[in-house]
């Protein structure tokens, strides 16, 4: 049977809240998964659930009733809330009434080799928690296996991250690493480093694919890739601006880029 909460100075509560922080987040390996596609998108690819949370009155869709039910089947920590206190723990307006506390997955370069990754992208500092599940999004959508955070930014469990991701971060591999880590590994597994700058010489239609693991670096929203890092890569890429603006989101510059790359 599951736990009855109602009160906000329950233990699991507070650490819900805290989770919404990066501070509570690195501390404890845990992050809030919230809205009946995204916890159940955690489940069915086997992240470990620490505790599944819901509201009864608030969560009338059947699949979300059967995860709550499975969760109890399996033993595993569930714990009721009543309507007023999920509205205050919820992240988003109009919640579905249904939230988990899920363990995060860390690998690291030395886990991985290029057989993991024929094709993925690399961002070097992002600070949009947005851009990155969107750009998870379109990875997954293009058929990449997997991203690479260089040289820290935005923390890939913030909320907006998740939620943006439709749930693809469950899905694709995500590696944390440094700059020249990341291109001395690239260098061993024989992949081809293919950036993008709107310095670049080469417009993104010329490029062809020639099969060999293909990984797509981008810079930071305000800065881009310095020239040293434009140097690291193979090939360098421009998307051609004929307007007044000069420069794309980062999302959107990366799933055009993705689909020529990848194709």
């Amino acid at each position: 049977m599951p736990e009855i909460i109602s009160s906000t100075s329950n233990p699991l509560i507070k650490q819900i809240r805290a989770l919404r922080q990066r501070k509570g987040r690195q501390e404890s390996g845990l992050f809030v998964v919230e809205g009946i596609h995204h916890v159940g998108e955690a489940i069915e690819a086997g992240w470990r659930i620490e505790a599944l949370v819901y509201a009864p009155d608030q969560l009338t869709s059947d699949f979300g009733r059967r995860l709550v039910d499975e969760q109890i089947q399996r033993q595993g920590r569930c714990a009721a809330l009543t309507s007023n206190l999920f509205e205050a723990v919820a992240d988003k307006d109009n919640p579905q009434g249904i939230l988990a506390v899920v363990h995060q997955k860390k690998v690291t370069l030395d886990e991985i080799t290029h057989g993991h990754f024929h094709s993925a992208a690399a961002l070097v500092s992002p600070q949009d928690p947005g851009n990155l599940g969107a750009i998870l999004r379109s990875l997954d959508a293009v058929g990449g296996e997997g991203l690479f955070l260089l040289d820290g930014g935005v923390d890939p469990f913030h909320p907006a991250c998740v939620r943006a991701s439709m749930g693809t971060i469950f899905w694709k591999t995500v590696v944390q690493a440094s700059f020249d880590d990341f291109v001395k590994w690239a260098r061993k597994n024989g992949c081809l480093l293919v950036g993008s700058s709107a310095h670049a010489k080469t417009d993104f239609r010329m490029f062809r694919n020639g099969g060999q693991p293909t990984i797509l670096i981008l810079g930071s929203e305000q800065k881009g890739l310095s020239q040293e890092q434009m140097a690291m890569c193979d090939e360098t890429l421009s998307l051609p601006m004929r307007g007044r603006v000069s420069s794309l989101n980062l999302a959107v510059a990366a799933g055009i880029l993705m689909y020529k790359i990848f194709e």
